[in-house]
């Protein structure tokens, strides 16, 4: 027999928060999807990196970007953008931060589960 899951962002599973950003949640078949919030000045290595102890995320991500523009640095020193409606993927190891005066916000289904947590 068939079943389904459904979710909603406004009903989060977890809920993670730091300083410029935000992400919501939801567990959802067997896996986590996050959306995320970043505001103009956020910088992952200023905000998040604090609380993960590790020199760059290590959250591998899978994203589809929605509004505003995002840079990324890889720990080999790699550089791009992402601009709405772009999707990425993206291996752990890199820094990113917001670019320009709109906020970010993404869809991302790859690092959910890692993002902005201790590393173990």
């Amino acid at each position: 027999m068939a079943t389904y899951e459904l979710k909603n962002f406004a009903q989060p599973d977890d809920v993670l928060e730091f300083p410029f950003g935000r992400g919501e949640i939801v567990d959802i078949g067997g896996g986590k999807v996050m959306h995320m919030t970043l505001q103009p000045g956020w910088r992952w290595s200023d905000h998040v990196k604090p609380a993960t102890g590790t020199e760059f995320c290590e959250a591998p991500h899978f994203q589809y970007l929605i509004s505003g523009r995002i840079g990324v640095r890889t720990a080999d020193g790699d550089e791009f953008e992402a601009r709405p409606g772009d999707v990425n993927w993206l291996p752990p190891g890199h820094d990113a931060w917001v670019i320009g005066d709109e906020p970010v916000e993404a869809i991302d289904w790859g690092g959910a589960h890692v993002w902005g947590r201790a590393a173990e």
